[in-house]
């Protein structure tokens, strides 16, 4: 299983609306980034992501899944190059993990988030979301 990280501006969309949006889940869309697209289509029935706040908090605080295999993205308005994933909330981060402890510790030297900021949607390693969740106080992560 692959896991991820989801950028949101929480003005536009936040971690309180992804967690009411419930168990259907909601189409990840909007994506206009080749790579993040392709991101999107490589993932999985079940993929974990980090739901992660941007320019406003600039923190991971919770964690999603993909429920919906990647499909047209709705609001590309006919245009094919766009797909896009459903993601569903599966839990809180007790404890948000900020970019600036991201930054400063040297396990995460190389994670996307770290050298690919503007990347939408990224892939994190298994040793990554392991340790965020730990950093974040998830005693047993959900896999």
């Amino acid at each position: 299983m692959a896991h991820w990280l989801y950028k949101s501006e929480p003005a536009s969309w936040s971690w309180e609306q992804q967690k009411a949006a419930g168990e259907k889940g909601i189409e990840w869309t909007g994506v206009r980034n080749y790579l993040a697209r392709n991101n999107m289509r490589a993932m999985q029935l079940g993929d974990k992501g980090f739901f992660y706040h941007s320019n406003e908090g600039l923190e991971i605080v919770g964690i999603v899944e993909v429920c919906v295999l990647s499909h047209p993205d709705s609001t590309a308005k006919g245009d094919d190059r766009w797909d896009c994933v459903d993601i569903r909330a599966v839990c809180d981060i007790p404890k948000p993990v900020s970019l600036k402890d991201i930054k400063a510790n040297e396990r995460f030297a190389k994670m996307s988030l770290v050298t690919s900021m503007r990347l939408s949607v990224q892939p994190v390693t298994d040793d990554e979301y392991l340790e965020i969740c730990r950093l974040g106080g998830l005693d047993n992560p959900p896999r």
